[in-house]
């Protein structure tokens, strides 16, 4: 990536298909590390392609949507949040409750763009 006339390599914080994103010549958003000790100074955060800004950190969608959660505006009258739940042999991204309901909730970030859509790339043809 080039940041102010440097190439730099960078982190890129997503284990997913990202082959139609991060091509030549697109802009990228990078955040800089405050670890001064790590091998890569700047993390990717997300990419524009074609004018859509396409978030690519794998960590972003949890933490906005825990955000929502505790808004109240997502589910009204939560009691209790727990990221990372585990039931069974299955692990999710947040178990929720109020007092009439106990859920279970998996939130998924985009990773693939085809024709100005973004989407998760596991259910790509």
């Amino acid at each position: 990536m080039g940041i102010d006339g440097k190439i730099e390599i960078c982190h890129v914080k997503n284990t997913g298909r990202c082959k139609e994103l991060l091509i030549p010549g697109v802009i990228v958003c990078v955040n800089q590390s405050a670890n001064s000790c790590r091998a890569t100074k700047y993390d990717v955060i997300s990419v524009y392609k074609d004018n859509q800004l396409i978030n690519i950190d794998s960590q972003a969608p949890n933490k906005v949507f825990l955000e929502h959660l505790q808004s109240g505006r997502y589910i009204e009258n939560v009691a209790h949040i727990q990221p990372e739940a585990k039931h069974g042999e299955s692990r999710f991204d947040f178990y929720v409750e109020t007092k009439q309901r106990k859920i279970f909730i998996e939130v998924k970030g985009v990773t693939l763009e085809e024709d100005g859509v973004a989407m998760f790339a596991d259910t790509a043809a």
